[in-house]
């Protein structure tokens, strides 16, 4: 065959088209790539836009480099947040221990990035948005597989055919829910529960992370810059985990059981629990991961938490995600669903078990629930280097990623 009759055929060539539900960090970066790839790409999301704003992330080790090749390295670097230091306090508010924050979340000062979660999305949402079709406002009702594909009747009313169908829609992901059964007996819960939303900076913070605990229970203010506002965040230890409960599901329940949790606290708690009644950005859920023999099945896959949550404790679900997505994509350059998503599993499970195992079970060394770990934790910490590590925590970059086929 010659060159000209080789164009005629991938001209010709009808594009397979995928959705993907969810437009966070993982939804957008497995539709870069598959778009790279020849795909012709709808992302669905429930949200009637991109959610802007949002509290910092990490982006660390192998996921600078994916990042890098789709070329938003530069502009991530730009939105880098300069965290300057970390001051841990007791229950009274006294000083424990001030330390630089890479030294307690193991990246690398001058290579890992933090940013803003809303300045990532808006970076991924731009380097797709002429190339893909979004569809927000919108998700997925049903599923239908079948030898041609499969379709989906979306919440809005209207029903498409699509070759391949992605849940890239977090923690608690309806995609998977609809493909494997109930959360339930894939949900991993880790103990802790949380609360995270803005409120005014009135405190004078700058460039700094400022954590107040007592067992079981710490209060955080986090100053991403020299802004009027702070991200403050409420976490505590619960055995049981309060989504069995029904109250927990409603809003006003949620707000009550976290300022009952916090209610003699000391230090600025009550104005961070004030605060959290009148937030408009409040968002409050468990500390768990996401654990699965498999990640699809037919021609529906999973990506990012929705497969494999590593929970906050681990700082690296950001990462994760974006890993996921490019070793997702690229595994379906060149193959069909099924061997695609055998390679996906395969080449990547590794890389994600060993950074779902950064936590232990039950406590977390920023978390301690009793008071003897607690002055453990604050031991370590005062005998910390102010120095940060030069070198990040070999599961952060444990996966060399390949380089798949030539995108087109």
């Amino acid at each position: 065959m010659i060159l000209t009759d080789q164009l005629t055929d991938i001209r010709t060539t009808p594009r397979r088209k995928v959705l993907i539900s969810g437009a966070s960090i993982a939804g957008p970066a497995l539709a870069f790539w598959l778009n790279r790839y020849g795909y012709a790409v709808t992302v669905v999301e429930k949200a009637g836009s991109l959610r802007s704003g949002g509290y910092p992330i990490d982006v660390r080790g192998t996921a600078l480099e994916v990042v890098r090749r789709m070329g938003i390295l530069p502009q991530l670097r730009d939105a880098h947040i300069d965290s300057r230091r970390c001051t841990f306090l007791d229950g009274d508010g006294g000083k424990v221990a001030s330390v630089n924050p890479h030294t307690v979340a193991g990246s690398v000062a001058g290579r890992d990035i933090e940013v803003r979660r809303g300045d990532l999305t808006d970076a991924l949402y731009t380097a797709v948005r002429d190339d893909v079709e979004f569809l927000f406002n919108d998700s997925i009702d049903t599923l239908d597989q079948s030898d041609h594909g499969v379709d989906v009747t979306f919440r809005g009313g209207s029903r498409r055919t699509f070759d391949m169908v992605f849940g890239a829609d977090g923690l608690h992901s309806g995609t998977r829910e609809n493909l494997f059964g109930p959360e339930e007996q894939f949900h991993r819960y880790l103990g802790y529960c949380f609360a995270v939303f803005t409120m005014r900076n009135t405190f004078g913070l700058s460039h700094e992370i400022v954590m107040w605990n007592t067992p079981g229970r710490a209060a955080a203010l986090y100053a991403v810059g020299d802004n009027d506002e702070v991200h403050a965040f409420l976490n505590f230890a619960r055995p049981e985990p309060p989504f069995a409960v029904d109250a927990f599901r409603n809003p006003e329940a949620q707000r009550d059981l976290v300022a009952a949790i916090f209610a003699d606290a000391r230090w600025e708690v009550p104005g961070l629990i004030a605060a959290m009644r009148d937030a408009d950005d409040l968002f409050i859920d468990v500390v768990s991961q996401i654990r699965m023999p498999r990640w699809s099945s037919g021609r529906v896959a999973l990506v990012g938490d929705a497969a494999y949550a590593p929970s906050f404790l681990t700082g690296q679900g950001t990462s994760l995600a974006l890993v996921g997505a490019y070793m997702l994509a690229g595994s379906l350059a060149d193959r069909d669903a099924a061997a695609g998503f055998a390679a996906y599993e395969h080449n990547t499970r590794e890389f994600v078990s060993l950074n779902q195992e950064q936590i232990g079970e039950g406590d977390a060394t920023l978390f301690p629930t009793t008071v003897r770990a607690l002055e453990q934790r604050n031991d370590m910490l005062r005998n910390l280097s102010t120095m940060p590590s030069t070198e990040g925590r070999p599961a952060h970059s444990a996966l060399a990623l390949p380089e798949f086929m030539p995108a087109r």
